[in-house]
């Protein structure tokens, strides 16, 4: 099921954060692949064994609804045992804005 065609409404923002261990990254990027999410962008680190990521996610060609999608990485987000949340682009810069 293709999302809105407006790009700023297709893309979100998903963050990671946790204790650093092997897989964290090939997890995240594996499901966001499995529904058609393109990851347009992506920065992370590791200060004193704390695992941070943010990625810019492209939603238009994914095959499941954005809550359904926010559902699973919550799930995956308990198997590895770290904070995975994804928002929408324009909520995270009305959120974050200076």
């Amino acid at each position: 099921m293709a999302m809105n065609d407006n790009p700023t409404q297709n893309r979100a923002i998903v963050t990671v954060l946790g204790s650093d261990r092997p897989g964290i990254v090939a997890a995240v990027a594996g499901a966001l692949a499995e529904h058609d999410a393109n990851i347009l962008d992506i920065s992370q680190t590791i200060l004193q064994g704390i695992f941070t990521m943010t990625m810019l996610v492209d939603l238009g060609d994914a095959d499941v609804a954005f809550a359904e999608l926010q559902e699973q990485l919550a799930a995956l987000s308990k198997e590895l045992g770290v904070q995975i949340t994804m928002q929408r682009e324009e909520v995270f810069n009305f959120m974050y804005r200076l």
